[in-house]
């Protein structure tokens, strides 16, 4: 697959999420709050809080599987600090790294597995058997069995790795690694780097068209994707169901971009709160969430009007966002 980066101007009063219906089924979503160190429970019905419950230390990557029987959650006793600051100034406490184990229904932890350093973010296979996940301080990718929570293999990537996808068609894994602006694709089945790319610009996230055809990489400090827009922080990213629409947060732009992916053309912009950085959609697509890590709120973005309904107040600093489908 080739990148091309397309640097997309536009105006940096945005942000932009999706709007829910009443005759919606009914879905939860699960916000992990990377300061208080707990993740939050929101029923898509009435965006209302429902729970809140502690899970270990600084969680912030976090996904569902397929079928929305199990949440699973990064955590790391890595202090949080600013790029290049030395280690030695900030022990880690490497007991704490592993990935959490969310009943969805118990809302609660039940479950640790040891499976990185540092581990960031991450994705899930299709057939939901694997996490691939993204170790910042080793500068390497895990493969974890989700079964059994053992170690399937690592694979070394460039330094702090953080932003996983799985490419829907084919499998491949791309970890985006911000030190060098590299982008590795990655055979699961093989356990090795298959090739290498370059937008630089420190990027964040990556994103698939459903057909698997097209990736997009959020490059933060470039303010611009492998396909994406110009001119802020670009970081979470989300595609429509369809796979016309690309719903970028900005960070520190406090607003959701949504882009056009036939045109590569961004649409409009849409504010929500501070910092968005996690974001998702509900099962039908209608509304969008971003978990705003400054604000310590999400924002509900209704999709078809193209403007933010709400913000819900939950911990201190919320990174990610996942949708479990049919759980009260």
């Amino acid at each position: 697959m080739r990148f091309t980066k397309l640097a997309v101007r536009y105006a940096l009063a945005a942000g932009m999420i999706l709007a829910g219906r009443a005759e919606s089924p009914s879905y939860l979503l699960f916000v992990s709050n990377e300061r208080s160190g707990d993740v939050t429970v929101i029923d898509g019905s009435s965006d209302a809080v429902v729970a809140t419950f502690p899970v270990g230390k600084r969680p912030r990557g976090i996904h569902a599987t397929p079928n929305g029987g199990r949440v699973f959650v990064t955590l790391s006793g890595s202090p949080r600090m600013a790029p290049g600051v030395e280690s030695e100034r900030a022990p880690a406490d490497k007991t704490a790294d592993g990935l959490g184990v969310i009943d969805p229904v118990a809302h609660k932890l039940v479950d640790r597995w040891h499976v990185g350093s540092d581990p960031e973010q991450f994705a899930i296979s299709k057939d939901g058997k694997f996490a691939f996940i993204a170790n910042e301080d080793d500068a390497s990718a895990s493969i974890v069995d989700l079964d059994s929570g053992q170690s399937r293999g690592k694979v070394k990537v460039s330094e702090e790795p953080e932003g996983v996808g799985v490419n829907p068609a084919s499998g491949e894994v791309y970890v985006t690694c911000e030190d060098k602006g590299e982008v590795f694709m990655i055979s699961p089945d093989e356990q090795r780097v298959i090739a290498k790319i370059a937008p630089g610009g420190r990027p964040r996230s990556v994103a698939f068209l459903p057909d698997g055809s097209r990736a997009y990489v959020a490059c933060e400090n470039g303010g611009d994707v492998a396909v994406m827009p110009a001119g802020s922080l670009p970081m979470g990213t989300a595609i429509s169901k369809d796979g016309k629409e690309l719903y970028v947060s900005t960070g520190r732009g406090n607003a959701v971009v949504i882009i056009d992916t036939e045109k590569n053309a961004v649409v409009t912009t849409v504010p929500v709160g501070n910092r968005a950085w996690g974001i998702a959609l509900n099962p039908d697509g209608s509304k969008l969430y971003t978990a705003n890590g400054a604000s310590d709120d999400v924002s509900v973005v209704d999709v078809k009007a193209r403007k933010e309904l709400k913000r819900i107040k939950i911990g201190s600093g919320p990174w990610g966002i996942a949708v479990v489908n049919g759980v009260k």
